[in-house]
């Protein structure tokens, strides 16, 4: 993810949640100012999770704001104790090392036959869903940079399974074992470490958003007990593509239950708000970032929003570019990203009171794992 900016949410969604009351921030300054955007502040407040990890019930008000932000915004900055921001810099030197090597070695890891979900998916094979009419809508600073139709994106992507698979299932491919890079020492542990810490956070944020929404605290973690959960960083060779608005990640919505990103060494992310305002993502060290995405959405008939977003070369990944190459360090642009899902063989539909929202009707029982291959189909990654 990006350095983002963070700070007390003084306008959400045209003023419906105010100024919020967290009082440890990751940093407190920043301005929604994007190569030639207009300079709109918008801060994103953080939530330390420390209250709710020392004592759940004494921390309601913390869920119902991490349950108020989600539906808000479809996002959520945190801190998390138990979180070592330099685990992070080890997995990234990791991934770098890996996209560096040439492609003949890379390609040993690609697994074609099962959807890419686990191992190497080369650069020009994923393409995001068409969203041009939705895109249409959004004018001036708010319209995303991709263009419509979105061509295939010039980024690799390094699927690895995070945490057990279930003993029996209905959907075997989508939860296969790992590809280990024979080239890169120490592969397995790099990502089981920074993929498990990420995991950690996902459940705890998963707790305190059903809290907050009235439900019992187990039951979204319940639901991913046994999920494909995919550590994901992509490889984008700054190198290579390095033109000013180049789409790495057109724009889109995630699949999964909830993405968690940490921080990146390269700017590039761009993120919508539900009131579908664009924003760039500014992350400073020792948070993460949490988004929404489409089996949030299903689970609560459209309370929460699968929240949309891309990644581009913005000048400011330019910039970081050539601070890079001054350095003699690394162009690869690598995500730190993190997909949590839903286990496969449990039943998508919107939970409790939930049923009764406006749009319950467009979320019908589903399958996780039909959801995830259609929608892995729909962006060229699954079978026909």
């Amino acid at each position: 993810m990006d350095n983002l900016n963070v700070g007390v949410i003084t306008k959400v969604v045209a003023g419906a949640i105010g100024t919020l009351a967290y009082s440890k921030l990751c940093t407190s300054t920043g301005t929604k100012k994007a190569e030639g955007k207009k300079a709109d502040e918008y801060k994103f407040e953080v939530v330390d999770l420390k209250a709710f990890l020392d004592n759940p019930e004494k921390a309601i008000s913390d869920c119902k704001q991490v349950a108020e932000m989600l539906h808000k915004t479809g996002l959520l900055i945190v801190r998390d104790p138990r979180v070592d921001s330099s685990e992070n810099d080890k997995f990234i030197d990791n991934m770098e090392k890996y996209y560096e090597l040439d492609l003949q070695e890379k390609m040993k890891d690609v697994r074609q036959q099962y959807s890419y979900q686990i191992g190497a998916t080369p650069e020009g094979v994923e393409q995001a869903r068409n969203h041009c009419s939705r895109a249409a809508k959004l004018k001036g600073d708010d319209a995303p940079v991709t263009v419509c139709p979105p061509g295939k994106d010039p980024k690799w992507r390094y699927f690895w399974r995070i945490g057990p698979r279930p003993k029996e299932t209905e959907f075997k491919q989508l939860n296969v074992g790992n590809v280990i890079p024979k080239a890169i020492p120490d592969f397995e542990t790099r990502m089981d470490t920074w993929g498990n810490l990420m995991m950690t956070t996902v459940r705890t944020v998963a707790q305190m958003a059903a809290v907050g929404f009235g439900m019992e605290k187990e039951t979204f973690v319940e639901m991913m007990e046994n999920g494909p959960h995919l550590l994901a960083p992509t490889g984008s060779d700054l190198s290579k593509h390095n033109k000013k608005d180049t789409a790495f990640a057109s724009y889109h919505y995630d699949l999964n239950f909830l993405t968690i990103h940490g921080r990146s060494r390269f700017p590039g992310l761009f993120v919508w708000t539900r009131d579908q305002k664009r924003h760039p993502v500014k992350m400073p060290k020792g948070c993460l970032l949490l988004q929404a995405g489409k089996q949030f959405e299903w689970l609560t008939g459209g309370h929460v929003l699968a929240g949309f977003h891309e990644v581009v070369v913005s000048d400011a990944t330019l910039e970081a570019k050539k601070r890079a190459e001054a350095a003699g360090k690394s162009t690869w642009r690598v995500s730190s990203t993190l997909f949590a899902h839903i286990a496969s063989d449990n039943v998508l539909k919107p939970l409790g009171g939930f049923s009764k929202e406006v749009d319950a009707r467009k979320y019908p029982a589903t399958k996780a794992g039909d959801q995830v291959s259609d929608e892995l189909k729909a962006i060229k990654l699954g079978g026909s």
